[in-house]
């Protein structure tokens, strides 16, 4: 088997995520490693155990290398992309996209027109009650949709010590919770329901207006806490918290709460859609689990399982009922149907994975919340 070699840029939290999904399927080698530094590559290359250290621009020189995944602070999103495409390389980058809809677009156009593979790291779509929730959709077993509840909650920034490069604009954008955690609620959202978002109304809230940042370098999600004199205050001006009202094209309502400041949750996706025959509810928490909701028969529980799920959804799915699976077997569940699609060569006309085009829908549905949340008004998208 000729493998396809992947050059990975980035390591913090998300980087060695993608790195260890790819190594789980057996057409990619992760070949590849690239820092900002020659040194950095190659120190994080040796502890992650990958041959090859490299520069962003010596990577793409590479000719051997032909996919690169972006999983560095957002404000490089866009012009790592476009290098990568640029470059003749196939695309998987991090969400957001890019910073704004302008750069996002011309990122849409230059995938379209080299024909290359690109796609955005919209992985939460690849929970397996996530695709049989669509898919109970599609075959009309929810009806329709009346409403849609959703929330995402985390408990990383809680404190007023914990700080993160997504506290700071210039690195992230305007918007942090919505942004990070909200954008993938946004994109399963449509995904499940097939219903486009038409309107918002947004309301944020800065719970810590200042934070300490740490004068030393503390890991994302370690829980390391430092001494008084090993923090500089900065003002916040990014939402901790957020609500948004939402009206979808069928006439229909729903409403999200977003929060990074939830004590005791961890990384808590919750969705409860109702429907005009039943409702379903599901909790990334407990991922493998799905409750179904009737009114005129006892409700349901449907497990994960390929012998339960519908046809369509069984190729999301590596182990029998009871194997339970979560968080990591998403990416990999998506970047099997990417890299199918980079050892056809060229982007498939129906995607079944996240594409650019994706990453532009998230990107304008945030700038819009944003722009309620400055404007104290519904906004139409």
């Amino acid at each position: 088997m000729n493998k396809i070699k992947v050059g990975v840029v980035g390591t913090g939290f998300i980087g060695p995520a993608h790195i260890e999904a790819l190594r789980r399927l057996p057409n990619v080698e992760v070949a590849a490693l690239c820092e900002v530094t020659a040194e950095l590559a190659k120190e994080k290359a040796d502890a992650l155990g990958i041959a090859r250290s490299y520069t962003f621009d010596e990577l793409l020189k590479q000719d051997d290398i032909q996919a690169v995944h972006i999983c560095t602070p957002n404000f490089l999103h866009y012009s790592q992309s476009k290098a990568a495409l640029l470059a003749g390389k196939h695309v998987i980058c991090e969400k957001p996209l890019a910073k704004d809809l302008a750069e996002a677009e011309e990122l849409v156009e230059l995938a379209a027109k080299t024909g290359l593979v690109n796609a955005v790291h919209f992985n939460l779509r690849y929970y397996p009650l996530a695709r049989q929730m669509k898919s109970m959709r599609e075959k009309g077993e929810l009806g329709e949709i009346y409403s849609f509840i959703g929330s995402y909650l985390q408990d990383w920034l809680f404190y007023d010590t914990d700080y993160n490069w997504r506290l700071e604009p210039d690195k992230s954008g305007d918007s942090r919770a919505i942004a990070d955690i909200g954008s993938h609620l946004m994109d399963i959202l449509e995904y499940i329901t097939g219903l486009k978002t038409v309107a918002v109304l947004a309301d944020f809230n800065t719970v810590h207006k200042t934070r300490k940042k740490p004068l030393k370098a503390v890991e994302t999600y370690s829980g390391k806490l430092l001494q008084p004199e090993d923090y500089a205050d900065v003002p916040i001006n990014t939402e901790d918290h957020a609500n948004v009202l939402l009206r979808f094209d069928n006439g229909n309502k729903g409403v999200i709460t977003v929060s990074q400041v939830s004590a005791g949750r961890k990384n808590r996706m919750s969705l409860e859609i109702s429907g005009s025959k039943k409702t379903f509810s599901w909790c990334s928490e407990s991922p493998n689990e799905m409750w179904i909701g009737n009114r005129d028969k006892a409700n349901e529980i449907l497990m994960r399982d390929p012998s339960l799920v519908n046809e369509d959804v069984r190729s999301t799915i590596t182990f029998p009922g009871g194997h339970n699976e979560g968080f990591p077997d998403t990416s990999k569940q998506m970047f099997k149907e990417v890299y199918a699609a980079i050892a056809a060569g060229k982007q498939p006309e129906n995607p079944t994975f996240p594409t650019f085009a994706d990453g532009y829908r998230e990107l304008l549905i945030c700038e819009k919340i944003l722009e309620s949340n400055k404007k104290e008004a519904w906004v139409t998208i």
